[in-house]
């Protein structure tokens, strides 16, 4: 047992620590997933957090020394998030036949999501710090940080709330979905995709590609155009009202 824990404490330190551990876990975690037929509840991300933050909390490791390796996977965010364009470049015609259709139901998401978040912050008296980190709940968590600073709130909130917005949106898209009655063709799909990309982000939109091509391809579109929007929008916003 001594030897076990001089091992584990010389493992901790080292700077691939965070690497290997988070691509073990998401591995486990994808391979449970597919094994149990991409059931929501069993999303690779949510219990890969869960495991992970689990792990850290009972072992003591401090979060900077678990991301002194992770930021490699932290890096690869981008080209990620740049990589979602190619299934949009395949639809490109579809697009422009759609683009002022898509356009509206960005504009229509993107407000809705905010003012909602508003009207319930005010309504169950949450503090304005709170409110105002809630606002871009639904934009991709390092773009609703720096949103979240622009109109008053707290950088690191916002991105707790992105994160937590994209994991409810990944897990219950299907059941909000399938209850509304929306068709799975190929229509339905870009619709499903549309949808979750605009109130889930990146989570979403990765929840997406796993189920279906064309809805993983509009759930990146929403994602931009929520990113954008939400990025001129809001801060705009707040400056006039």
């Amino acid at each position: 047992m001594p030897k076990f824990v001089e091992l584990w404490v010389y493992l901790s330190a080292t700077p691939l620590f965070g690497l290997t551990a988070t691509l073990m876990v998401y591995a486990l975690a994808q391979a449970v997933y597919v094994r149990l037929r991409q059931a929501p509840w069993a999303n690779p991300v949510l219990w890969t957090v869960v495991v992970l933050a689990a792990g850290l909390l009972t072992t003591g490791v401090p979060y900077p020394s678990y991301f002194a390796g992770a930021q490699f996977i932290h890096f690869l965010l981008g080209p990620a998030v740049v990589a979602l364009a190619w299934p949009l470049w395949l639809r490109r015609e579809e697009l422009r036949q759609r683009w002022r259709h898509l356009l509206i139901a960005a504009l229509a998401g993107g407000s809705v999501a905010a003012g909602c978040t508003l009207l319930l912050g005010w309504l169950f008296g949450l503090p304005a710090g709170v409110i105002l980190s809630l606002v871009p709940k639904s934009v991709t968590a390092p773009v609703a940080m720096g949103i979240a600073e622009q109109i008053g709130g707290i950088p690191a909130l916002a991105a707790v709330f992105a994160v937590i917005t994209g994991l409810v949106g990944a897990l219950s898209g299907k059941y909000l979905f399938d209850g509304l009655r929306i068709p799975t063709d190929s229509a339905g799909w870009a619709a499903r995709g549309f949808a979750l990309g605009t109130a889930s982000h990146g989570i979403g939109a990765a929840r997406a590609l796993q189920v279906n091509a064309d809805a993983g391809a509009y759930a990146g579109l929403a994602l931009g155009l929520q990113v954008v929007l939400a990025s001129l929008l809001i801060p705009l916003a707040f400056r006039l009202f």
